[in-house]
């Protein structure tokens, strides 16, 4: 299909699409470019009307670390209107992926960081390997999952949100599962072909009773995220990636330093 520079999307003949994120040097980790290329893509799975799902997969060893490094060192240097245009795109990202028409898999494999659990918890069905590392990171370094945080409440309940995105634990596959946030979770050798047999059962099915059923799931359970609801996320990243608390923890991990609520280790 089109062509990209950090995202792959491709077609598969039997008419569904993987939109596989393409920076496995860099862990598949979030940029601007990224998060731009991944709404165009989305763009373009949502005028294609031959396309029954989609799944959403990373190349390499994981499915996305989180956010990029020189991103977050040129996030520090923002004023607070050009962090909300950065959280507004990222919102964008999200939202677009969480109201796509058609089904979406997500496909999970080693470390699943920061905004990559929204993207796991934008999709309709998930799956992970057993030993695959997620994490709510954010508030490690001042910061807090604001965007994404409609999203992530929605797949694993309000109770372990709250606790995932405070502690900002890492948990593996086996508790993703537990918790909702993934339908499945497989031993690593075995997570391909759990992939195809999800793609398979898929196959049979009718497409526009994918659609109209996805669209009734969200009907009934009152699922409307209203958009006084992403003005306040967005808004909320921006102002604390500018305050000192959040300046001091980007700071910090960029200068592979505890930042100054910790000890000091001995």
């Amino acid at each position: 299909m089109s062509d990209f520079t950090t995202v792959q999307l491709a077609k598969d003949p039997r008419g569904f699409a993987t939109l596989w994120l393409n920076r496995p040097e860099k862990n598949n980790a979030f940029n601007a470019e990224m998060i731009r290329e991944l709404i165009l893509a989305l763009d373009a799975v949502a005028s294609d009307k031959s396309l029954r799902f989609l799944l959403l997969r990373g190349h390499g060893k994981h499915f996305s670390a989180g956010a990029d490094l020189a991103w977050m060192q040129h996030a520090a240097t923002l004023d607070y209107n050009a962090n909300l245009n950065d959280s507004r795109e990222l919102a964008e990202l999200m939202y677009n992926l969480y109201q796509l028409k058609i089904p979406t898999l997500a496909v999970v494999q080693g470390a699943a960081f920061g905004g990559a659990l929204g993207l796991i918890s934008c999709c309709d069905m998930a799956i992970a390997s057993e030993d695959a590392q997620l994490c709510l990171s954010e508030v490690r370094i001042g910061l807090a999952p604001a965007v994404i945080s409609p999203f992530v409440v929605k797949a694993m309940g309000e109770r372990a949100a709250r606790r995932y995105a405070i502690t900002a634990e890492r948990f593996n596959g086996v508790r993703a599962y537990e918790l909702g946030l993934v339908d499945e979770c497989y031993a690593a050798e075995q997570l391909d072909q759990a992939a195809n047999d999800w793609i398979a059962n898929l196959l049979l099915n009718s497409p526009q009773g994918m659609q109209v059923t996805k669209d009734l799931i969200r009907e009934v359970t009152s699922s409307s995220l209203p958009p006084a609801l992403r003005r306040y996320t967005e808004n909320a990243i921006a102002r604390i990636r500018v305050s000192a608390e959040g300046q001091e923890g980007l700071r910090s991990f960029l200068e592979k330093r505890q930042p100054n609520w910790q000890e000091p280790s001995v």
